[in-house]
């Protein structure tokens, strides 16, 4: 595991600072340390982990990585790369405002530039928590991401999309509320319509990231509405796993090899991103 020093205040400087450039930062989430070099050769400026492409990685679903798991991940993705990893964090794994702190404490000393807390209770019937408690949740993650030498680039996330509540002024009001509550980055992941992205951008003052899907805007148009990232979930996690499962049934039901044709290209980049030092 990575230890604890300077390195990753500098880091979420940097990791900050590109969310201020001449377009939004384009961030791809890595499931593993090998996809993480990848997206460092192919000249991606930081990465994330995702929580679901990771639990797949454990023949798991999204949601059952433990606190201790998602660490050490995280800290894997770190030691593999020179840029600047930010890790998905989910619920901070606590309810209480003092747990989510110390999960970020966690993430502190896994030497990450950032991190993601969402407002998502894990409670289906219920699944986001009171705005109070959001807001306090989120204080208590940014007091402990800026307290102390080190840093931590605070993500702010807002569930509603997700989780059946498609209520745009209540997502733009608790995203002001998690602003003020000093978060550095503001997240709502569902919002894909041009005028609600805009109407989000518009309401706050910190870089919004978007998650690219299918029916989003493209990184052109979310460029001219100001966002600052785009990552990409899982997504990336599925493609790779979709290519699997067609060359496995290729395999398995033709009984030919076409699929090795398209090894070459995977090939090649993981000899140049597996020997860098």
């Amino acid at each position: 595991m990575a230890e604890t020093d300077h390195s990753n205040e500098t880091k979420a400087e940097r990791f900050l600072a590109l969310h201020h450039g001449e377009g939004p930062l384009l961030m791809p989430n890595a499931w593993d340390a090998g996809t993480a070099k990848v997206f460092q050769t192919l000249g991606f400026d930081a990465v994330a982990t995702t929580s679901s492409g990771f639990a797949a990685t454990l023949g798991r679903l999204d949601g059952s990585v433990s606190l201790d798991e998602a660490i050490e991940h995280s800290a894997t993705l770190v030691d593999a790369v020179e840029v600047p990893v930010s890790a998905d964090l989910e619920n901070g794994y606590a309810d209480d405002p003092s747990g989510v702190a110390a999960t970020i404490g966690r993430a502190l000393g896994a030497g990450l530039a950032g991190c993601s807390v969402e407002d998502f209770t894990g409670d289906r019937n219920d699944p986001i928590y009171e705005l109070g408690l959001a807001t306090d949740r989120i204080t208590a993650a940014a007091e402990a991401a800026h307290a102390g030498p080190s840093r931590l680039v605070l993500t702010a996330r807002c569930e509603n999309f997700l989780r059946g509540r498609v209520d745009l002024a209540d997502t733009i009001m608790r995203l002001q509320a998690y602003q003020e509550a000093g978060a550095d980055v503001l997240y709502a992941p569902g919002v894909a319509a041009l005028e609600d992205i805009r109407a989000i951008v518009d309401a706050v003052d910190r870089p919004i990231n978007v998650i690219a899907l299918p029916n989003a805007p493209s990184v052109a148009e979310l460029a001219a509405l100001g966002v600052g990232r785009v990552s990409v979930g899982g997504a990336f996690a599925w493609v790779a796993l979709g290519a699997v499962v067609e060359a496995a049934n290729e395999l398995r039901e033709q009984g030919t090899y076409g699929y090795f044709a398209r090894t070459g290209e995977g090939s090649k980049v993981a000899r140049t991103a597996f020997s860098r030092t």
